[in-house]
């Protein structure tokens, strides 16, 4: 994994021109190595042992309070302790002031380690860059700097018991606290009430306090909730009140653990129902103006989704890897190939057989396709934070259009390759013994949290290819054109140009039929495929540009030749449904449309 980590960000990425810019002049590659191995060592060391773990012993409700295995906090702390928290933030906070390619980088070995252990991280660190961006400073201070420290930890509250990804309808009410609400130094000051559900993180002692953000209406003059989604509003809600100034006390706010949802996976962190304002309020102070919740917090949610890509990404590694060394190691049946049918004939290793080799190269072509991705976008984000205003323009259009790819392709691509992993241990993969099932079943939950991939289908077909009159989409586009063309100057990479140059055309034609009035209801209802065939296309182009970037690499022959394979399997076995996908869309295709719900 390391070499391929470090292959796609220094030969594909070039990351150490990032050095040149002035936020990050004080780095060099040295540096970046150095957080790879920190990270990488840590991960190994601390996480790696706790996976099983805490999947055998998940969160307990116990008197009210949550009990983990013993460990977790050890892990969490050495996380923390290493600065990783705060990698990406200034170093007048306490930050290494990297760029967030290299954080993402180093992110990847934990969630490689223990996905569900690394999700404490990730909303945290995700939970104070919102507050550094959108806070008050006393704000900033009170609440985001500890959770850099690590010596807080972070939630996200959105969703509720009846209303989950429709945040429209959520139910909870923020009422003014006092005349003077507005005149609290850490931002105007509510009572907040309601419940919150599938809460990750939301009750443990592993930590001196837990943030909350909680997304609540606050109510009109005749008491009534605004309705939709512009009438929400955020506001910081910590699990132990602070003093004026920041400072911690030992009294407990309104908010209450009133059970655990128990998951398929993902069991390392727990995953909560909490109730706000049992006994008279919640204490949660507004972040920004009213009304603005939903933009802030998709601060905070675009940053996870992205994470929740990278998460899903190495939890297909984690597979391929796991799956690709038992199949080295088993023996199984005869190779047809090499007159193995003889009876008395030695086993063969299983990864010997055809049909296990197209297995693997499968996991290969997803797994680390979809690093490449996440990496990209993670790239992007370092171009829209420092780069020339062009470049920053640039970045910001490309990183609207392609998150919801990012979040939703490696959840699906990355599980069929874990479901992969299975068949290739076959029924030893179905048994605990071994770790892919729970790779299977941890990777399950990427795609339904920080938005399902419904959502995400909808955002893009509905709305992303369609803002300011399709520029994201024609900017995309125009950058593919450029590797298609780049492509085309080489012999050996001439024909997967022209296949990329026949899918994108079909692309092209499926959007713009699904930007006609006439079309869009029943467009939106194939906006899954459409996604699919989208995401296949970008991750055809993203591999032809590594293919592209391997004939100058100086990396071995079997590292090269390996890129190569999953490149050709990838543009053989996956890029040719992109046809089936976008021919619901060309060919007006109703069934799922006019299906009656009587049918069924």
């Amino acid at each position: 994994m390391r070499e391929t980590l470090e292959f796609l960000m220094y030969d594909w990425l070039k990351v150490e021109e990032l050095s040149s810019r002035d936020r990050y002049a004080a780095h060099s590659r040295d540096v970046f190595d150095s957080v790879l191995d920190v990270s990488e060592k840590i991960a190994a060391e601390k996480f790696g042992p706790l996976n099983r773990m805490t999947d055998l012993e998940e969160p307990e409700f116990v008197d009210g309070e949550v009990k983990l295995p013993e460990g977790v906090g050890a892990a969490l702390a050495a996380y923390a302790d290493a600065g990783l928290l705060a990698a990406g933030h200034d170093e007048a906070v306490g930050g290494m002031q990297l760029p967030y390619v290299i954080d993402m980088a180093a992110n990847t070995f934990f969630a490689f380690h223990s996905i569900s252990l690394s999700a404490y991280a990730m909303l945290t660190y995700a939970n104070a860059n919102l507050l550094m961006a959108h806070g008050s400073d006393a704000q900033k201070r009170a609440f985001a700097l500890p959770q850099l420290a690590g010596r807080y930890f972070g939630t996200m509250c959105l969703s509720e018991p009846s209303a989950g990804s429709s945040l429209g309808d959520i139910t909870t009410r923020a009422l003014p606290d006092g005349d003077d609400y507005q005149s609290c130094s850490l931002g105007p000051r509510y009572r907040i009430k309601g419940s919150k559900m599938w809460i990750s993180g939301a009750e443990h002692s592993l930590t001196d306090n837990i943030v909350h953000l909680v997304l609540a209406k606050i109510p009109n003059e005749d008491g009534e909730l605004p309705p939709g989604p512009k009438g929400i509003s955020l506001f910081v809600v910590p699990k132990y009140m602070v003093e004026d100034d920041g400072r911690l006390t030992t009294s407990r706010n309104d908010v209450v653990l009133t059970g655990l949802n128990h998951k398929l996976g993902y069991r390392g962190i727990p995953n909560t129902l909490l109730s706000f304002g049992e006994n008279g309020g919640a204490v949660g102070y507004r972040i920004g103006q009213p009304g603005q919740g939903l933009a802030l917090m998709f601060h905070m949610m675009n940053e996870a989704r992205i994470n929740i890509g990278m998460g899903a990404a190495m939890l297909g590694y984690a597979g391929y890897k796991a799956s690709l060394d038992y199949a080295r190691e088993r023996r199984q049946g005869h190779n047809r190939s090499t007159g193995g049918t003889v009876r008395g004939k030695q086993q063969v290793r299983i990864i010997e057989h055809a049909d296990v080799r197209r297995m693997l190269l499968a996991q290969k072509s997803f797994s680390e396709g979809a690093l490449a991705l996440v990496l990209y976008c993670a790239r992007l984000v370092d171009e829209k934070r420092t780069g020339t205003q062009a470049d920053t323009d640039r970045a910001a259009t490309l990183l609207e259009l392609l998150t919801p790819i990012a979040k939703s392709w490696p959840s699906e691509w990355c599980l069929e390759a874990n479901s992969l992993a299975i068949q290739v241990l076959g029924g030893a993969g179905y048994t605990r013994d071994f770790p892919v099932e729970q790779y299977w079943r941890d990777n399950r939950l990427n795609m339904i949290h920080e938005g399902t991939h419904g959502i995400q289908a909808n955002d893009l077909l509905g709305r992303k290819i369609r803002m300011n009159n399709g520029a994201g989409f024609e900017l995309w586009v125009s950058e593919v054109r450029v590797t298609i063309a780049a492509a085309q100057t080489d012999a050996r990479h001439q024909r997967f140009a022209d296949q990329l140059a026949t899918h994108l055309e079909t692309l092209i034609a499926a959007t713009e039929k699904s930007r006609d009035e006439r079309f869009f209801e029943l467009a939106l209802s194939h906006a899954t495929p459409y996604m699919q065939a989208f995401g296949h296309i970008v991750l055809a182009w993203l591999w032809l540009q590594v293919a592209l970037v391997c004939r100058e690499a100086q990396r071995s022959d079997a590292f090269v030749a390996g890129k190569y394979a999953a490149m050709q399997y990838f543009f053989a076995h996956e890029l040719p449904k992109c046809d089936c996908w976008l021919k619901l869309i060309l060919e007006a295709e109703d069934t799922v449309l006019s299906m009656s719900e009587d049918w069924f």
